[in-house]
């Protein structure tokens, strides 16, 4: 994602021998000439998208909220459409699509590109679209112990477009609701109408 801190997953950088051996492996299992010229490179590529794409092990999300700072703002704040790519742990398929993040603040904030870096941190990971809605709630509810906190996750998954019931174009929709969110029908409505604007 541009403009967000690159991490890299360090197991990987590790273990890229082995992860190479056992790619090459599978595309002899699933009847792939391992040694034709289109797949020579293949497993040093996975190896290398493996960095990326399960980056989010390499940090723990709490800490990329960062420094925040002391501000009596305790009106309605969103980031939208953050754009997130993840992968589903019950197939390894890519799923992919946006999250939108509200929040109340008790006297702290974060800076908005945190919230993006936030994202990352949770969604480079094998994962399943819930618990990333629920973890981005949780920390956003610990880290900044705000009035209320929001957030929707929509979702396309592969798992579920490109094999199984092969349903392209489906989108997944999740919610976490903290606090005053919670509470009030009228802020969940006033989040909702904001991120659909």
């Amino acid at each position: 994602m541009s403009g967000v801190k690159d991490y890299v997953n360090e197991n990987v950088e590790q273990n890229r021998e082995k992860i190479e051996y056992h790619v090459q492996q599978i595309l002899k299992l699933i009847g792939e000439d391992a040694e034709r010229e289109g797949l020579l490179e293949t497993p040093a590529r996975v190896a290398r998208m493996y960095e990326e794409i399960f980056a989010g092990y390499a940090v723990d999300p709490r800490e990329v909220l960062g420094v925040t700072f002391d501000e009596q703002h305790e009106e309605l704040v969103i980031v939208k459409d953050i754009v997130y790519y993840s992968q589903c742990e019950h197939h390894m398929a890519p799923f992919f699509g946006k999250i939108h993040i509200g929040y109340i603040p008790s006297g702290k904030i974060a800076g908005l590109s945190k919230l993006a870096r936030l994202v990352e941190a949770i969604t480079r990971r094998l994962q399943v679209q819930e618990r990333i809605t629920s973890e981005i709630a949780d920390i956003m509810e610990e880290v900044l112990k705000p009035h209320g906190v929001m957030v929707v996750v929509e979702g396309e998954h592969l798992c579920m477009c490109a094999r199984g019931v092969k349903k392209p174009g489906s989108k997944t929709v999740t919610s976490g609701v903290r606090g005053s969110f919670r509470r009030s029908s009228t802020l969940r409505n006033e989040f909702l109408s904001l991120i659909k604007s």
